[in-house]
């Protein structure tokens, strides 16, 4: 039988957990949609001479980027809100440094992998495909 201490942890995990899936789907949601709406600059950087691996990493980036100023902005939030709700309720504790640390370092890790399926899409574009078809779109 669970005591209630071990049922709040696995409860609350298995909301962190889910919490978690939710935010790796929605950076690679935005990045795929970003990547998808960017095809044609991928292909004419690839002309150009750029490396797959540059476009790799730079979308990589991209995502690591948004999930920085989510992590700043959530915890600036957070902080705001948790001061706010001390003054209200007496018994509102801020967690430590490396609790916080901890979640923002596993969100950052979370983001950054969620990036790598789009960004690895962006690397495959085929430069003559895109050139034949921006051929087919113009206008004579």
């Amino acid at each position: 039988m669970l005591t209630p201490d071990r049922l709040n942890a696995l409860v609350f995990g298995g909301f962190a957990a889910v919490a978690l899936a939710i935010a790796v789907v929605g950076v690679a949601g935005v990045l795929a949609f970003s990547v998808s709406g960017r095809t044609r600059e991928f292909g004419i950087r690839l002309a150009l001479g750029a490396q797959p691996r540059q476009l790799l990493t730079r979308v990589i980036a991209e995502g690591a980027v948004v999930a920085a100023a989510g992590i700043l902005a959530g915890a600036a939030c957070g902080y705001a809100l948790a001061r706010l709700a001390g003054s209200y309720v007496q018994d509102v504790r801020l967690p430590g440094a490396m609790p916080v640390a901890g979640a923002a370092a596993v969100l950052l890790a979370a983001a950054i992998v969620a990036s790598v399926l789009p960004a690895a899409r962006a690397a495959r574009v085929d430069v003559i495909q895109r050139c034949a078809r921006s051929k087919r779109q113009m206008p004579t």
